[in-house]
Order: C-alpha cells, then sequence, then structure tokens
C-alpha cells in the first residue's frame, strides 16, 4: 500500500529545494557563472529535489508492485504506464534524471548555462510531477 505519508512528506521535501532555489537562484547568468558557492547550493538543492521525486517513484512502483525497472528512468516510463504520469511530464522526469546524474556523477563537466536555464525555466516540472502523482493518488 503506498504510504501517503511518506509522499506527502517527500513531497515537501522537493517543495523545500525549490524554494531554496528560487530563493538563491534570482541572480543574472553573469553572477551565477562567477560564483562557487551559489553555483554549489543551486546544485545541491536542484539534485536534491530531483532525488526526492525519484524517491516518490520508486516507493509508487514497489508498493504497487509495477515490476522491476532496469534504470532510474524507466521508473518514470513505468508510472506513464500505469496512468500516474503523462506523456509530457514523463519526458521532462526523464530530462530531470539526466540532470541529476551529471550533478552527481560528473560535476566537472557540468553545463552551469544549462543549470540556470533550468532552474529558471524548468523547475516547475518538478511541481507538475507531483501535481499528477497527488491526483492519481488522490493526496489533497
Amino acid at each position: 500500500m503506498v504510504d501517503h505519508d511518506l509522499i506527502i512528506a517527500k513531497a515537501g521535501l522537493v517543495q523545500k529545494h525549490i524554494n531554496r532555489i528560487r530563493s538563491k537562484g534570482g541572480k543574472d547568468m553573469k553572477s551565477f557563472l562567477e560564483d562557487q558557492d551559489l553555483q554549489d547550493i543551486i546544485s545541491f538543492n536542484l539534485h536534491t529535489a530531483i532525488q526526492n521525486c525519484i524517491d516518490i517513484a520508486a516507493h509508487i512502483i514497489s508498493e504497487k508492485g509495477l515490476g522491476v525497472p532496469g534504470s532510474v528512468s524507466e521508473m518514470f516510463y513505468t508510472l506513464e504506464e500505469n496512468g500516474f504520469l503523462s506523456a509530457e511530464t514523463t519526458e521532462k522526469m526523464i530530462k530531470a534524471v539526466g540532470l541529476r546524474n551529471l550533478l552527481v556523477h560528473e560535476y566537472g563537466k557540468i553545463d552551469l548555462k544549462r543549470v540556470f536555464k533550468v532552474i529558471h525555466e524548468d523547475i516547475g516540472d518538478l511541481n507538475s510531477f507531483l501535481k499528477e502523482i497527488f491526483k492519481k493518488l488522490d493526496i489533497s
């Protein structure tokens, strides 16, 4: 059985990290590219927000007995196939997972301009994920 309290707690963490990104990410790109501390704060919070979405996906798949996805990306396809996510949100989450992988595994190769774009244009994708999950699970 999906633990709604766990989903709500993880969603709260996603929101906490998004809020932190928004509070720190308002600078222009030049300032962002010159400020290592700001880059670290944004990268950490972005990684952690995405990871909490991954944790939510893993919990639902496990508790609903939806199989064993072969990768993190496959988890979002599994949720889509089982009516939890739209195709559009699935693709956005796949991109988020790719960014998370870069943040975690290849920090020296991070395209900081891409990170800046994500925090200003795509951060709302995580909220879309949460809204669709909450709707499917009938969590208000």
